[in-house]
């Protein structure tokens, strides 16, 4: 693109520029002045494909009105091989600092290839001449030089000299903070090199290394203790090319801060009560959200204050949940501890009333079914109902009987806590579905455990003997008509009880299927 621009304007001077883009060599000035500045050239590393821009340091002598650019080096011949054919000064961008930016039209490859080489190395000197259309006489140069550390990557300073840096650290605000507020750190590297800074206070670090972005590293830090820090930035290059440096320590004060008042409130969730071994959750809430330390939440009872346990506050929230609340009347309280009370002060929910009602267990059942033939009792029923075998006439020929056993009752306790449990029986009248009855008085039993696991301990209820059967309409208490213990226990685990029956059936009852129900009641 710049060749042909070079073509159209230098019409004047078609066979010089033609013989430079058909072979790509055009001979150096046949005099060299003194140098009168310098190249910056941009990008600074690269390949031998990258594009190559340099910008003088300065303008050239009001004489000249074309440049020449030369490069010497390995491969390319002696004298120089110029490389930007005789161009008008006004072909280029003026830069802010007066030069001019002039951009190669090709690559270092395509410069080599044209020399006749393949293997770019070392260093390469670049002049840019000041000059007159026709006048091969330099009125001044500008030089510069780039080095390929391999055939394909270069860099813009010499390998084998490193440059000294300088960093400069500046703190803000530049006044007396308190603590906890925010103090930044500003870090300057000349020249504007990569790598990264470490912010220190004194020997210790400060947060981790910070990469450099335009010659600039800041960091924010809100954990300056309260006291005189001395504050450095230490510049650490990510190349060899450049030395590390550090700052001059620049000392900041940090005033202790008045503590911030807090508030904690607290919700109860279920609200107002709940039964015993359900869960009830405690939740605060604690204003700043900022606030750093910890709640612990009491629970008094009867006047005695215990701790359900202390939470870290997270976002200005602290949640404990439990299922171990006694029956009876509570009082929730949450108390924000701050981690340092010089900077947080600690605050209360006050009293929250909370009730606890008692456990109501569960409840099972049985039905129970004989069946009283013509001439005798007769008890028979289908699982899971209990079939008592027909009752028969005792040896006296006073009372029918009969004798059988409950289905087996499964027990199995999970709560924790180990509460321990008891498991009772209470039966009706039996009724044949009509207007006929046995009094269930006249039920009684013999419970036995048959099994249940190691860590339980489990002992069976009391005989309770049946009736000796009363009338139907006998308000009375005895055998199973009220309730009576089947088996009690302790520990975590399954058991199963069981019970022989035995009934008496008045020889007045009237032929016929008799049921009666049998509640099971576990608590």
């Amino acid at each position: 693109m710049f060749l042909n621009r070079r073509l159209r304007t230098l019409s004047a001077s078609v066979v010089a520029v033609a013989t430079s883009v058909t072979v790509g060599v055009i001979a150096a000035p046949a005099a060299q002045a003194a140098g009168i500045g310098t190249l910056d050239i941009n990008p600074k590393t690269g390949t031998d494909e990258s594009g190559i821009d340099f910008s003088t340091s300065g303008a050239c002598p009001e004489t000249a009105s074309y440049v020449i650019v030369s490069v010497k080096g390995s491969g390319f011949p002696a004298e120089g091989q110029n490389v930007v054919g005789n161009a008008p000064i006004e072909t280029y961008n003026t830069t802010a600092a007066g030069g001019m930016l002039i951009p190669l039209s090709s690559t270092m490859r395509d410069y080599a290839n044209i020399a006749g080489f393949s293997v770019l190395e070392g260093e390469y000197d670049f002049t840019v001449t000041c000059r007159t259309a026709f006048n091969g006489t330099s009125l001044g140069d500008f030089t510069g030089a780039i080095w390929f550390t391999s055939n394909t990557a270069y860099q813009a300073n010499d390998p084998d000299v490193k440059t000294d840096t300088s960093t400069s650290l500046a703190v803000s605000p530049s006044r007396a903070t308190e603590q906890g507020d925010a103090v930044s750190l500003t870090a300057t590297v000349t020249p504007a090199a990569d790598g990264t800074v470490q912010f220190r206070d004194g020997g210790t670090a400060l947060g981790s290394p910070v990469p450099v972005t335009g010659g600039s590293a800041t960091l924010s830090t809100t954990n300056l203790t309260a006291g005189s820090h001395s504050l450095t930035a230490e510049f650490t290059p990510s190349s060899t090319s450049y030395n590390s440096s550090v700052s001059t320590a620049v000392g900041h004060t940090v005033n202790a801060a008045a503590a911030r008042p807090t508030t904690t409130a607290l919700a109860v969730s279920p609200a107002d009560s709940s039964e015993q071994f359900s869960p009830v959750t405690l939740g605060a809430t604690v204003t700043p959200a900022g606030a750093a330390g910890s709640v612990k939440f009491t629970d008094t009872v009867d006047g005695k204050t215990t701790t359900l346990g202390t939470v870290a506050v997270d976002g200005g929230q602290a949640k404990l949940t439990t299922s171990s609340l006694a029956p009876g009347d509570h009082a929730f309280t949450a108390s924000f501890v701050p981690q340092n009370d010089a900077v947080w002060t600690a605050s209360d929910s006050g009293n929250i009333p909370y009730r606890v009602g008692a456990f109501e267990g569960v409840t099972a059942s049985e039905d129970i079914t004989t069946t009283v033939e013509a001439g005798a009792l007769v008890i028979s029923v289908a699982d899971p109902h209990v079939t008592l075998p027909s009752p028969v006439l005792d040896a006296d020929g006073e009372l029918l009987t009969t004798a059988g056993e409950i289905s087996p009752v499964t027990l199995t306790d999970t709560r924790a806590g180990n509460p321990g449990w008891t498991v009772s029986g209470q039966v009706t009248d039996f009724s044949d579905g009509a207007t006929h009855a046995i009094n269930g008085q006249n039920l009684g039993w013999a419970p036995n455990v048959i099994d249940h696991v190691s860590g339980q301990s489990v002992t069976a209820g009391d005989q309770v003997d049946p009736a000796a059967g009363v009338a139907p309409g006998d308000a009375g208490t005895a055998g199973l008509k009220s309730s009576h213990t089947l088996g009690k226990g302790t520990g975590l685990g399954t058991s199963h009880l069981g019970a022989d029956l035995s009934l008496n059936v008045p020889t007045s009852t009237v032929a016929g299927t008799y049921t009666a129900k049998l509640t099971l009641t576990a608590i």
